[in-house]
């Protein structure tokens, strides 16, 4: 999966919280909601890039085009944190929890949650 840039990644947000699938209108809309004003031609070169990188599909709905993403946040934030991990904390997760706990970012309730769906993860299934 080829990395994106943060103009793009923000692209992607806005199809994704508009259920995946989204017209130019909505995209830019989402964008404005967010207190950025991007150009056309900024907007259409970067989801031409997204296009192009695999991460967006293009239908027309009439004259207008529809976006779609190929790929959801979730599967997105996975691989990225997985590239995260390997790159700074040389595969090691348990780096990274522990710079979590060091700043104050991973709480004690945060813990305990994470605990909890752990164990429920190691359940088994029916």
């Amino acid at each position: 999966m080829q990395q994106v840039s943060d103009y793009e990644l923000e692209l992607m947000k806005a199809i994704w919280g508009n259920g995946g699938t989204a017209l130019y209108a909505e995209i830019a809309e989402a964008l404005a909601n967010k207190g950025m004003q991007w150009t056309k031609n900024t907007m259409i070169t970067l989801l031409s890039r997204l296009i192009d990188k695999g991460y967006l599909t293009t239908s027309k709905i009439g004259r207008r085009n529809q976006y779609t993403a190929l790929i959801s946040e979730e599967e997105y934030q996975i691989t990225q944190t997985e590239h995260f991990v390997k790159k700074i904390y040389e595969g090691d997760v348990k780096g990274l929890v522990s710079a979590l706990i060091r700043t104050d970012q991973l709480t004690a309730e945060d813990y305990e949650e994470l605990k909890a769906y752990w164990e429920k993860a190691g359940e088994p299934h029916e």
